[in-house]
């Protein structure tokens, strides 16, 4: 479970102070799939930065599972990531000239890197991908690299998966087989899904929308079954 109280979080430009969070409270409860909208400078980025354990807020509180994560250390904040979350990029972030599974096997090397090709490989199969391992990121069309890169993120068994528009850079067909992988590992396996996405059409395989605008959330409402139809009409 998430919940954030009244997060703040400021930047200083020289002598100009950024307000890219204003006071967001929130809940994510465990299992659920949730896309957060916005325009660009809305906060997004720096929204899944903060519940990602990437950064801390200025102000307010974050639990993430009853722990308190806002006042955590670096190396705190490390080992949260580790252990409990996954992350997706619109980059894919996948090293160019290593295999498939030496990517996903990567994270692996920071912890308990036991069994570690093995269950690379075995996180390669949960996205389809298993006969593409000893394959370089170059030698992988775009939907196989952003696969790669869930597969990586699933390698340490993850309770939350971040996703930073992960369809970003994909054509619509393989846009609407990545978020595929991504409904399945929420409804089959019970990983918790934060989605950031523009595509209204990404936003409607999830079950909440929250909107982001200016630092607050001004909207935050269950996806609609109009709006799943409307999305499985548009990309027939």
């Amino acid at each position: 479970m998430i919940e954030l109280e009244n997060i703040v979080k400021t930047y200083q430009m020289g002598e100009i102070e950024v307000h890219a969070l204003r006071s967001v409270s929130t809940r994510i409860e465990k299992g659920e799939m949730i896309a957060i909208m916005g325009p660009s400078g809305s906060g997004k980025s720096t929204l899944m930065n903060i519940i990602g354990c990437l950064d801390t807020p200025t102000s307010g509180s974050y639990i993430l599972d009853e722990s308190e994560v806002s006042q955590m250390s670096d190396s705190q904040l490390a080992e949260v990531r580790n252990k409990r979350i996954g992350f997706v990029f619109q980059t894919f972030n996948l090293i160019p000239r290593t295999t498939a599974v030496a990517n996903v096997e990567l994270p692996l090397l920071y912890g308990n890197g036991s069994n570690s090709k093995k269950r690379a490989l075995e996180a390669l199969t949960r996205v389809g991908l298993s006969e593409r391992a000893q394959h370089k990121p170059s030698e992988l069309s775009g939907g196989e690299q952003q696969r790669v890169a869930i597969a990586r993120a699933l390698v340490n068994n993850p309770s939350i998966i971040f996703a930073d528009e992960p369809t970003g850079n994909l054509d619509s067909r393989t846009s609407q087989e990545i978020i595929g992988i991504l409904e399945k590992l929420n409804r089959e396996d019970g990983i918790t899904i934060v989605l950031v996405t523009h595509e209204p059409e990404i936003a409607a395989h999830t079950q909440r929308i929250i909107l982001l605008r200016d630092g607050q959330i001004v909207d935050d409402h269950p996806v609609s079954q109009v709006e799943a139809a409307a999305s499985r009409e548009a990309n027939r």
